[in-house]
This record gives structure tokens, C-alpha cells and sequence, in this order.
């Protein structure tokens, strides 16, 4: 029993519709695998979590100030210490 101009019968056509099904059901179940790695967020930072957690305390000390503070406390001027003091007049220590 021929279908059409092609030769090909009807079981033989049903049997490339389900053969074609097979595939693409095979394809999505891949390309919903490689989708869950994808987005896997929790997995990623697991495997990352040294880089993660020195980048949060880096955020976290430069947010609060701490490269200006930390530079303050190191490139501050120290006040000369005053020896002795006659009126308007001082003999001071310059280190």
C-alpha cells in the first residue's frame, strides 16, 4: 500500500515518526540536563567557595572603609614631641 510518489508504506512512515520521537525525546532529556548544570548556582559556589568567601570579606572591608581607615592608621603624621617650651618658643624632637 503506497502513501505517495515516494514508495515509502505506511508502517514504514509510522516507523520514522516513532524513531524520530525516540531522538528527540533522548535530545531534551540532554538538553534538560546540561540546562540543570547550567543553573546550578549552589553546585558552582561549592566548588568555589574559597574565591567566594575572600571575595565577600573583600567587599565587606572595602564597603565598610577599611582601606581608608587601614590607610590612615599608617600614613598618619605623628606630632613632634616638644623637649622644652620657653614662651612662644619650643625645642622639639623630629625623629
Amino acid at each position: 500500500m503506497s502513501t505517495s510518489t515516494n514508495h515509502r508504506t505506511q508502517a514504514r512512515v509510522r516507523q520514522e515518526i516513532e524513531s524520530e520521537r525516540e531522538q528527540l525525546a533522548g535530545a531534551v532529556d540532554h538538553l534538560r540536563d546540561e540546562i540543570r548544570e547550567a543553573t546550578d548556582v549552589k553546585a558552582k559556589v561549592r566548588a568555589k567557595l574559597p574565591v567566594v568567601t575572600a571575595g565577600a570579606l573583600t567587599a565587606g572591608f572595602v564597603i565598610a572603609g577599611g582601606i581608608g581607615a587601614t590607610m590612615r592608621l599608617i600614613g598618619r603624621h605623628r606630632e613632634p614631641k616638644t623637649k622644652a617650651r620657653f614662651g612662644r618658643f619650643s625645642l622639639i624632637d623630629r625623629d
